[in-house]
């Protein structure tokens, strides 16, 4: 079922395929096909694979998708690509119901299928090849980097797309260029534990006004007061166990390193926004470090700790952790721009210093509800398919997020005005920004496309400007739903000129 905002959902499309599990990697997000008439597709786009999502996929094959499937949709034309290892052309043809007959076949839900055409094995690193299918992609056994060059036609409409497309060439340059657009900013990192190893994380967010500006003195960096997460549902949550006393560190009261209950190894049981738990030695009792959720639970048991849950919930993104980390594109540079040329890169963390004990994340300017400046970072996202192709950490908790207020509402543009926004059009809007009852560092993203005139479109700057569009008939809002999911981001916001310190702490 698709959720959309009851008083526009006459604007919904038509549903998307399930087998579209990967349709948020597609590069084609800036082209359109009109049902009525194929449209020439052209591009040329450079990606990393991920696990391909087929019910009978081989263990650890992956995929790049190149052109997504979607019901009624032909692709035709010529594919042309350069990856790191020998990889295999894969063409997929949509089947109806009854002509599934023994052939090979492709899908994600059990239920709709496609045959696969999949180029003899061991394939190659680069070449050519003709196609025409449902779908466009590049297969290998385990993962693999591609450049690749896609010409041709599409007849019907591909599904939705919700990355930022592939940046303009020099004859296509964004005529809408805010300056200072995509900013570095130097977030600290803190360390944790989690089953006897360290983690980093930093910190962004907090439901409680008082732990924000704790955690704030403590670092030398502002974490934002974002109340709608004391609301997230408990599925949406993790624990961190924060120690109020004891062993002395760099923790967030002074004391131990916190302990967390999970990371993102087990997406399915990590989340980034914590329920603070507090850990108080009794007296009398000899504190030692207790470096995962097992000993606190074993000292808990045998009464030498109190646990206490405070009803606060904090914004604690791991960007290390045992086993993972999040990718790193590159270094900040010094004239106060980002490098990296954006989400599209594969990895939202600029540089990871862990001596100095400080990310630096790209963030993005938007603009608030009331047309004010916004800056954001991306540290997590759901489903999958567009978190690992923007580098975000896979994060499924925040499908729990909504419906309810932990989650506020974030406008993405499909067409329209060029510029530096997540779909390579003007910037996005959110409904809530800090300093705001309603703030919340989660976002359910929907999608906005001018209905009639895209070649006229202004710029939008406020939720106001949106809702009196949508309203007009001028502007199309529906919710961006890839693989059959909402598409939630924990896309936290920072000040991003701020001096970050450093995740030192005094002595208690």
């Amino acid at each position: 079922m698709r959720f959309l905002r009851p008083r526009r959902a006459a604007l919904v499309a038509a549903a998307v395929l399930a087998a579209a599990a990967l349709a948020a990697a597609a590069p084609i997000s800036e082209q359109f096909a009109d049902a009525k008439a194929p449209r020439k597709v052209h591009f040329t786009h450079t990606m990393s694979s991920w696990p391909d999502p087929g019910v009978d996929a081989a263990n650890g094959s992956h995929v790049a998708l190149l052109l997504s499937p979607n019901a009624g949709t032909i692709y035709d034309g010529s594919v042309t690509y350069a990856a790191d290892r020998p990889v295999r052309v894969m063409v997929l043809h949509e089947l109806e119901d009854g002509e599934l007959l023994g052939q090979p076949a492709w899908t994600v839900d059990g239920r709709t299928h496609y045959a696969v055409s999949l180029e003899a094995a061991p394939g190659s690193a680069s070449g050519s090849a003709e196609f025409t299918g449902a779908a466009l992609a590049l297969h290998a056994g385990s993962g693999f980097a591609v450049t690749a060059s896609v010409d041709g036609w599409i007849r019907g409409e591909p599904t939705s797309v919700v990355v930022r497309a592939a940046p303009a060439g020099p004859e296509e340059a964004a005529p809408l260029d805010l300056a200072r657009g995509e900013v570095p900013a130097r977030i600290p990192l803190r360390a944790g534990l989690h089953g006897g190893q360290e983690l980093l994380y930093i910190a962004t967010d907090s439901s409680d006004e008082k732990y924000a500006g704790m955690i704030s003195d403590r670092q030398g960096w502002r974490v934002e007061h974002a109340p709608p997460l004391a609301a997230a549902h408990p599925d949406a949550r993790a624990d961190v166990y924060v120690f109020a006393n004891g062993v002395a560190g760099a923790g967030l009261r002074g004391y131990q390193a916190e302990v967390f209950s999970s990371t993102p190894e087990r997406p399915y049981e990590y989340s980034a926004l914590r329920s603070v738990v507090e850990v108080e030695w009794k007296l009398g009792q000899s504190a030692e470090l207790l470096d995962s959720e097992e000993a606190v639970m074993r000292a808990g048991n045998s009464s030498r700790v109190v646990l206490e849950r405070t009803g606060t919930v904090v914004n604690m993104p791991q960007v290390k952790w045992p086993g993972g980390q999040m990718p790193v594109r590159g270094n900040a540079t010094g004239d106060g721009n980002a490098t990296g040329g954006g989400a599209e890169g594969g990895a939202q963390v600029m540089e990871l210093d862990e001596e100095l004990m400080y990310a630096t994340f790209e963030a993005r300017r938007g603009w608030g509800p009331d047309g004010r400046t916004a800056y954001h970072i991306l540290v997590g996202a759901t489903p999958e398919g567009p978190a690992g192709v923007t580098g975000a950490t896979h994060e499924p908790a925040l499908a729990s997020t909504v419906p309810g207020a932990a989650a506020i509402d974030a406008y993405h543009f499909r067409n329209g005005v060029p510029g530096a926004g997540p779909l390579g059009f003007q910037p996005g809007i959110v409904s809530a920004a800090p300093g705001q009852e309603g703030y919340s560092p989660v976002q359910r993203v929907y999608i906005a496309e001018w209905a009639s005139d895209p070649d006229g479109a202004s710029v939008l700057q406020t939720v106001a400007d949106v809702e009196a569009l949508e309203e007009a008939g001028d502007v199309d809002v529906v919710l961006a739903r890839p693989m059959h999911s909402d598409y939630v981001v924990n896309s936290p916001a920072v000040d991003p000129f701020q001096e970050a310190a450093g995740g030192e702490a005094d002595d208690p």
